[in-house]
């Protein structure tokens, strides 16, 4: 069986892999799957010296990490698709939304980029933005976190 793939499409995923500084991409249509990868340069970090372990008081409840991971809030919405996520419309506009901020559902609340074409990231519902879990311009995976609205 032989598969082709459309060169542009193959070279515009791969733009975006540099772009957006992801390691890889794969899609899969039907029985046609295709996975583009690169492979980073390792990055030399400076380890600052360690610190002592001081115990805790008491262990630690099973629910309070459960508790501050934003993927398992309910009022968590989270990347329908991999890109740079911007917080407003332009360098230096203000941002759509902030936190303590109440927004309607279907408001506009961020702009993730993808494939050079700019996707607005609604309110599935109504509430008050209570944090913003990413940064203007940082790339996004899908299904990650962006911010909860309570």
């Amino acid at each position: 069986m032989s598969l082709s793939f459309d060169p542009k499409a193959l070279a515009e995923l791969a733009a975006l892999l540099n772009e957006t500084g992801l390691s890889e991409i794969e899609l899969e249509e039907g029985d046609r799957k295709v996975r583009l990868a690169r492979t980073l340069a390792p990055v030399n970090v400076p380890v600052a010296a360690p610190v002592a372990h001081v115990p805790a008081a008491a262990p630690a409840s099973a629910a309070a990490p459960a508790a501050a991971d934003p993927a398992k809030h309910p009022g968590t919405v989270k990347s329908p698709m991999v890109g740079v996520a911007y917080l407003s419309a332009e360098p230096g506009a203000p941002p759509y939304v902030s936190v303590g901020q109440t927004v309607e559902a279907g408001a506009t609340l961020l702009l993730i980029e993808a494939m050079k074409t700019f996707n607005q990231i609604k309110a599935p519902r109504a509430g008050t933005v209570k944090q913003i879990l990413i940064t203007s311009g940082v790339p996004v995976e899908f299904d990650e976190p962006l911010l909860i609205i309570e």
